[in-house]
This record gives C-alpha cells, structure tokens and sequence, in this order.
C-alpha cells in the first residue's frame, strides 16, 4: 500500500437509486476477484465502519464495486456491471452575462418572411431615445437593449411610507471566491451529499480546505473563501446511512415497527479548481452602473442558502420546516407546510436578500393503501375489504393518483427509494417474473418463500418501478417517501386549507418573516456569512412610495350591445326537487338584475327551462344532442345558455368545449347552492359576466385614456392593448401541449371590449410560437371595428420569468413587427412590458397605527428595491381585503412610445378599472388578465379532448414516447363566439 496522499474521499447517500436491473430476481452468488486493500478493511466484515482514508488513485475499482454491492446482498437487485473510475471532464466557468444585450451594437435581426408574398418592398425610419431602427419588410436591423428608465422615477401621488421584504446584503468585492466542481459516486440525494460534505469539513477542514468551511449548492459546486491545498482532491467517505422502517409481521400485516438500522456505505469524491473570481464591477467607458457576474450572484446565493438547507427541506427557492407552524393535513393524502421563500436580487440599493412566507402540500409519507384509502373516495373502506378488485375506471384513477410519487419497500432493509411508473396490466395474484436464471416464478409465492410474508391484496395491481422492464412492487409493501411535494391540482377542499394557512393579516405575516431573519434557520445565522465576509441587515427596506389617484368612472348606465329579444334559454343539471323549485325565483332575481345594470334579458324571451339528470355531464355524445335540441328549441338564434349545476363536474369542460365550437353559444355556469341562496352580489356578478360575454361593456371611464396622457395618445389616433400568455401541463405530464392566448382591445378610447386568439403549441414552450399570425388577425379586427389600424401597440406579456427577459425580447418582438409588416407603410410605434404576478415582493405599511392594514389600492414604488437601471416598478392595483396584497411587478422590455415613468404607470392603473367582470379595479391590468383567462379555456379544451381519448388515463405515449411529443391543435370556435369575451 502506498504511502498516504493528500487525496481523499467522502461519502454520500441514495435516496433515489434508480436500478437498471429487474427487482424480482434470486440473490445472486457471491462477488469474486476483488482486489482488495488491508488498510481499507481494518475488521473481517465489510460492513463495519471503514475510518476516513487516503488512498493511491490506483486502487483497483473492484474493491469500490464490491463495496458498494455487498451493502444489497439481502435485496433483490442482482448486481450491476463495475462502475470504472474516469476522470470527470472538465467544468467550464459560468459565462458573463452576455454584453451584447447591453451594449448599443448587436447583431442585425431578422423577421420572418411576409404572409403576403406579392408586397412591394417598403422603407419606414422611426428614431428615439431608445434605439434607432431601420425596418425594412422582411427584416430588421436593430439593437436590441432592454429599455432603460427614463427617468428618477414617477412624482405623482402621495407619498406613503413603507417597509419591503427586502434584505440588504453587504459583501466585499475584493473576497475571492474558489469554485469547485465536485463529483461523489455513487451518485446520492441531496440530502446525503450535505452529510458527505459536513463529515469532510470536520475531518478534512484544516489538512486539505486550508480550515475553511466551504458552501455546497448539493450538486456539484463547492464555494470556498481560501484556496484548497491542491487544486484537485480524491476522498472515499464511508458514511452510515439510515436504512428506511421496517415492519415487524403481524398475523400477516405490517404493523408494528422494528428498530431502524444503519447501513454502511462508502462514496467517492472528487473535487477540482475550475475557476476563481470576485465581485469587482468592471464598468465600462461611459457607464455608471454594470451588473455584478453571475457567477459571482449564483455563489452567493448559494453560500447564503447553506444555513436553511441544512436545516430545512429544501423545494426550489423555498424551505419548509415543521418549526415555522407545524402542518396541517389537508385531506387526500397530503399535508400543508409552512416554510420560507429566499433570493437574491440586484436592486438601487444594492444586492438585497427577498425573504418572504411560502406554504405548499406535501404527499403524506404513509403506507401506499392508506395513501389510497385518503385520496380515492371508491377506495376508502379498501382495508376491510381486502379481496376487491379495480373497475378499468378506478384502476386508470389510482394510476393518475401514484404516477410519478417516490416510493420504499418496508419488508427489508434498503436504502433505495423506487419511482412509480404505472401499474401492472395483471393483479398481483396473476403476476409472474423471471429470476436470472431465466426460471418463472409467482409473485405471491415469491415474497413468501423469501420473507415469509402473505400477502392480503391479491387483486390490487403491483407498481411498476421501471420505465421500460418489468419491476414490481406490492403496493401493501411500499410506503411514500417523505418531503415530497404535491405537484397536481389541489381540490377545491385542499386549497381552502392551503389559502387558509397562508393567509395572514400584514402585520402577521411581517413578523414570521422577522422571525424567519432572526430565526436558527435564517441564512444569516449560520458560518458561511462570517467566513465569506457577508452582512444580512436584519431589517426590512424602508422606502416612500406613492399612492396614485383612482380615475373617475361613468355614472350612469352603461352601454350594452344586448338589446330586447336576445333569445337564451336556463339548463338546469341535476339538483333535488326542492333545489329545481327555485328556478323560477332565480329566472326573476337575474332579470331584473340584468335589467338594472343595463343588460336586457327579457322574460318574455326566455326559452323553456330544461331539466336534465347529472350523468348527462358523463355522456359527451348525449350532453352533444342535447345541447343541440336547446338550439333548435330557439329556431337556432340562441345566444346564450344559463347551466344551473347541482355540483362541480368534470364535465363542465365538455359543455363549454362543445358550446362555444360546435353549438356556437356562449354559457354561463352556476351551482345549485348560489342560486338558493340568492345572494344580491352573487347576481350582480352573475349579470356583468353574463353582459361581457354576449358583448355589452359595463365599465368605462369618466375621461377618456387621451385625456390622460395627452403627450402621447389622440381621439383620431387609436391605440390597441394587447395581452399574451402560455399556460403548461401540469409537472408530471410529459407530452400534452402548451396553449398560448392573445387578445387585443378593438374599440378606441374606451379601450375595453377585446377578441382573442389562441392556439396550442409544442409542449413547454414559453416562446409564443404563431405570435405573428395572431397578432396579425387581431390588427385586422381592429381596422374592420374602426375602419384603421393603431398607430401604436401597448403589449401586455403574462408569464415570463427574468431568465426569459431576453430570449422574449427577441423573438416576440420579432414576431409583432412581422405582424406589422403585412400592411402596407404600417409601422406602429410598440411598448412591451412583462407583467409579473408570481413573485415574493410584500410591501407593508410603516405606520403602527395601521399596519394591520394592506397598503391602499393605487401604491406605487419604483426605487430603492426596482432594478438599478431598467424600467421596472410595483403597482397595487386592487383592494386586499384578505391576507397581504401582492403587489404586481411590470418590467418594460421595450419603448418606443417613450412613456415616462408617471404616464406608464397611471395607465396601468386606469386600465385596472376597465375590467368587465368587476366594478372595482383588479389586481393586474386587463389585457394580461384577459389572455390568461382566454389560455385557460384552450387548456381547457385539450385536458378534456385528450381524457376522452384515452378513456380517463394518462396518455400512455407519455411514458414511453421516442422524440417530442406531437401537438394537438386547439378545436376551431364557432363564428358566432370567436369575437366575444366568452372565456370571461
């Protein structure tokens, strides 16, 4: 044995070994030929604690393979091929933020190529304080720069003092930074490489990281304050894991539980210098301000995550920790927890730290049947009936219902966690395998023979553990793995509970925050700030903001494009006979509130009323016909169709898919519940829905948008508000498309009746793919409602986060101006601004007199905690009556229409008034609300388009599919919806 060098090795855990062999297999014979170290085995059994060692990088492999496949002799994994050691190739630095985002050069842009093919070759100049473009039809060459602020800030308001959950962060430039990249094999969780990572520091520290405690991100990057010893290090860590619960046989259950036992098992770990750097601002000639590197940002952020995630389960950007208020089951199987979101931002006042409140669902980490017996009501009494079997619909729901959850097997000792893939096509009763010998054998006798256990579900089917070779697991026999997080639709009982946990008053929710700072679990109170030279003040921003005044709405009755004779008919769904006899109260309360509010929906007009049973909801073809015959029962000059539910249903989607493209009928949907009650707001709101969606407008301001800003808009000049959004699956499906919406205003000043466009796109694509056509078909129904096209674009863009600022700018923009290309010496000045709503910001009143209350609705704030350079600010538009209001965040891409910061922010907040769906302003402005209610209704569509194909299940392509998954075009809206606000 060589003497010992300064290579050393560390250990890690598996929380998610994926096996790449059958489960179901005889323990195969024992390893030969191993080559083996006598300094590395101290004792006769492997298994016992092996002490931190240096070793010679020679060391054959097969002694590290029979270690780490000894620790499974008992399983039923046979083994897996060596696992050779090969240098690990070698880890690039970050790159810098690309400068030619910045600077005022770049590359010439291309458009796409003109629809209309036979367009004369056009040359339109337009010069501002932004950019100066030549557009040329068919291409562009423009600098591309992210719109900078055109000023200090807006003036207008009054001034109101506030705090922000903002923490500032000092640090100094000059500290060196050493990142590492680091590799451990096997590969283990998170969790286990943190334990890797604590057991090296507290052997290694001072002999190999120079007595530093470096950060570690849990993956493959180690930041240190000081150089290591050498620039490349090997360590083995023999680390004892905790192997999962088991249970003790009881009668045949598993009840009781058995002492948990610890498993030794040994890793690898290689660390290696690929980069050093610090945080000095490297400006450039004529700048004042630049952004810090990214690398520099990213090792920061992860130096001051160290602290929560050591001690907190670890989400995303979130912590969550049963000390922040426990949980709380939600019911279905899922537990809420309340935990902590933190990131780092670059602000006006410097690099700040956002700490706000975070509450998520979490899986109950419980046995599977029990896990089933809370999510699926069919299945609820399944322990006393052991012997039941699955209908082909129930056996597609507790597929949906386990598909993708991470599971462990308590009848032995493992570390292993298994992901479920599916279920078997057979009960576990019909079930056969083949061992390695290629001999069948059964299940049932199987787990038997082999650990004397019996098992009591017998026509439940086995999860199936792998993606592509049969691996089965009794469901009996498998527990959900813990701290995982819900990642499907709550139920509407579920988020309740989640809101109700999150909901707190702003003076309540300031102090958890202040608690979370000050708090063991914070990340100013662990090591990594003092080693780093980092500051986290431990108060929250103070900053003035200013609250805008709210404009003046119309008075009297607004104009509806609904007029006497408007034929619609009631369909009521279900209900019990004492629910369907307060249908003629409900037909006489609406009207006359319709009637008030200025929408005309005559008694005299109304269809007969029908009454269908609830499983019409179940029958696509029969809900179909029926729909029909209402049609015809109106001698086909229906508008609209009032469905009364006795329920939410699932078939909902089915009624408004096959409304709104193959009747050509608007509906508006209500529960049996709100009727009987007749509430005089639930109508009100009934009405003015009821009024959007067939055409009428009911909010309009007092004084027209030009009047506003008369520096920029003109009556004779109209301007077009556009929204765009794209809304995805959900997480774990893998091959449904995404749905993109555009809608665009078409009435000038008023600005408030919008068209819409959507189409469905390749899945997870946040690029807006066909913008140029939709763009191009909403200018177009705007020339034929005004006889002329806009002399400028206000572009609305939901849904984009910052890494996306650029690859956004880029192509949409691209794609507007394209659009605009199709008309003749057409080029409309354009502003595009990202609305952003799913962000941590909280703003909180100063005053202690009222700082239980929500900031008022029309605050404002673009300083201290806005970006140093680019034209970003906050606007509370709405009134929060309940929990703290979240304040929307708008960040301008792009402006041509040179907006100063006072005229861009009071016409977000008028437009705020111009909802139809409220008489009071929302929280975000109406063309990005509008496109996503617009993509939610695509969405909408496909979801139940592609349940009814497959029969309920999850599309099996989706498991197993080779290339990107295919696009499934959105149905086609009937001409007599496509041009109103139906999605409303």
């Amino acid at each position: 044995m060589e003497e010992k060098t300064k290579n050393h090795h560390t250990n890690k855990h598996i929380r998610n070994f994926k096996s790449r062999t059958p489960l179901l297999h005889k323990p195969p014979p024992p390893f030969h030929h191993v080559h083996t170290n006598p300094l590395l085995f101290p004792s006769s059994s492997p298994h016992q604690s092996l002490n931190l060692l240096s070793t010679s990088i020679h060391s054959s492999h097969y002694y590290y393979y029979y270690c780490f496949y000894s620790q499974f002799h008992n399983t039923l994994l046979p083994p897996p091929p060596p696992l050779p050691f090969h240098p690990s190739p070698p880890l690039l630095p970050l790159p810098p933020p690309d400068q030619r985002f910045f600077n005022s050069i770049s590359k010439p842009l291309s458009l796409p190529p003109v629809v209309e093919r036979k367009q004369k070759k056009q040359v339109f100049e337009h010069k501002d304080n932004i950019r100066n473009i030549k557009v040329i039809s068919g291409s562009t060459e423009a600098a591309l720069v992210v719109a900078k602020r055109p000023d200090s800030g807006g003036q207008e308001g009054s001034v109101i003092y506030l705090l922000a959950n903002h923490f500032l962060v000092k640090f100094d430039p000059s500290q060196k930074i050493y990142h590492y990249n680091v590799d451990i094999t096997p590969h283990p969780s998170k969790e286990i490489a943190r334990l890797i990572k604590q057991k090296l520091v507290e052997t290694e520290g001072k002999a190999s990281f120079s007595g530093s405690v470096p950060a570690f991100d849990g993956r493959q990057n180690v930041y240190s304050p000081v150089e290591f010893q050498e620039d490349k290090l090997e360590f083995f860590v023999n680390l004892p894991i905790q192997t999962c619960k088991t249970l003790m046989k009881c009668g045949g259950d598993l009840r009781e539980k058995q002492p948990e036992k610890k498993v030794d098992k040994l890793f690898r770990v290689s660390m290696r210098l690929v980069s050093k750097f610090d945080g000095k601002k490297q400006r450039k000639e004529g700048e004042s301000w630049a952004p810090l590197p990214q690398e520099y940002i990213h090792a920061l952020d992860v130096i001051l995550r160290e602290n929560p995630t050591e001690k907190c389960t670890s989400i995303g950007r979130s912590f969550y920790s049963s000390s922040m208020g426990g949980s709380k089951e939600i019911g279905g199987g899922s537990v809420g927890l309340r935990g902590f979101f933190q990131s780092l931002r670059q602000t006006q006042q410097g690099l700040a730290l956002n700490i706000d409140l975070s509450i998520a669902a979490f899986h109950e980490s419980i046995g599977v049947i029990a896990y089933l017996q809370k999510k699926l009501e069919f299945l609820k009494d399944l322990s006393r009936n052991k012997g039941r079997e699955l209908s082909l619909e129930e056996r597609r729901e507790v597929e949906k219902a386990l598909k993708n959850i991470r599971v462990f097997v308590c009848h032995r000792e493992t570390v292993q966690r298994y992901r479920v893939f599916g279920l078997t096509e057979e009960i576990t009763e019909s079930l056969w395998f083949q061992d390695r010998d290629g001999k069948q054998l059964r299940v049932m006798s199987y787990f038997k023979d082999h650990y004397g256990y019996e098992i009591q579900f017998k026509n439940l089917p086995c999860l199936q553990i792998s993606r592509t070779r049969p691996c089965y697991l009794p469901m009996e026999l498998c527990v959900i793995c813990e701290g995982q997080k819900f990642l499907g639709k709550l139920s509407d009982d579920q988020t309740a509970k989640i809101m109700q946990m999150g909901c707190q008053r702003p003076n309540q929710r300031k102090d958890t925050i202040d608690k979370v700072m000050s708090g063991p679990v914070g990340p100013s109170s662990g090591k990594q700030t003092r080693e780093f030279n980092l500051e986290v003040s431990r108060e929250m921003t103070l900053l003035k903001g200013r609250v805008l005044q709210p404009p003046k709405l119309k008075l009297e009755r607004p104009r509806s494009l609904v007029v006497k004779g408007t034929r619609w008919a009631l369909m009521s769904i279900g209900g019990s006979s004492d629910q369907k006899s307060t249908v003629p109260k409900f037909i006489h309360e609406l009207t006359q509130k319709c009637e008030h509010l200025g929408v005309f929906l005559s008694k005299n007009t109304t269809s007969t009323t029908f009454f269908e049973p609830s499983h019409i909801l179940n029958n696509v073809s029969l809900l179909e016909l029926k729909l029909k015959e209402i049609q015809r029962a109106a001698s086909s000059n229906l508008q609209l169709i009032i469905c009364v539910m006795e329920r939410k249903h699932k078939g909902y989607g089915d009624l408004k898919r096959i409304a709104e493209t193959k009747i050509g009928v608007v509906t508006q949907c209500c529960l049996y519940p709100n009727i009987t009650k007749l509430n005089s707001q639930f109508v009100s709101n009934l009405a003015l829905k009821i009024n959007a969606k067939i055409g009428g407008t009911m909010s309009e301001l007092y004084n027209s948008i030009p009047s506003h800003i008369p520096r920029l808009f003109r009556l004779d000049e109209p301007v077009i508000f556009m929204g765009a959004d794209v809304t995805h699956p959900h997480p774990f499906d893998d091959c449904s498309p995404s749905v993109a919406a555009v809608v665009g205003s078409i009435n000038w000043p008023e600005a408030n009746r919008y068209v819409s466009r959507m189409r469905s796109q390749t899945h997870r694509q946040e690029i807006i793919q066909d913008l140029d056509v939709m763009v191009k078909e909403l200018l177009e129904d705007f020339h034929k409602a005004l006889k002329k096209l806009p002399n400028r674009i206000i572009f609305f863009r939901d849904g984009v986060s910052e890494t996306q600022f650029k690859k956004v700018l880029q192509e949409e923009l691209q794609a507007i101006k394209a659009a605009c290309s199709n008309f003749d010496h057409y080029n409309p000045t354009i502003t595009f601004a990202v609305v952003q709503k799913r962000h941590h910001t909280r703003l909180f009143r100063r005053d202690p007199v009222c700082h239980h209350e929500n900031i008022p609705p029309g605050t404002v704030v673009d300083t201290v905690i806005t970006h140093p350079k680019e034209f970003d600010f906050y606007l509370c538009s709405h009134l929060g009556v309940k929990g703290t209001s979240r304040p929307t965040h708008y960040h301008i891409l792009w402006d041509e229409n040179e907006f100063t910061s006072d005229e861009l922010q009071r016409l977000v907040y008028n437009l705020c008034y111009t909802f139809v769906r409220c008489t009071k302003p929302v929280s975000i402005v109406p063309p990005a609300y509008y496109a996503h209610l617009a993509a939610y209704r695509g969405r909408l569509y496909i979801e139940r388009s592609s349940e009814l194909t497959n029969g309920g299940s999850m599309n099996p392509s989706c498991v197993s599919r080779v290339g990107p998954p295919k696009t499934i075009p959105l149905p086609k809206l009937s001409d007599n919806v496509k041009n109103l606000m139906f999605y409303c």
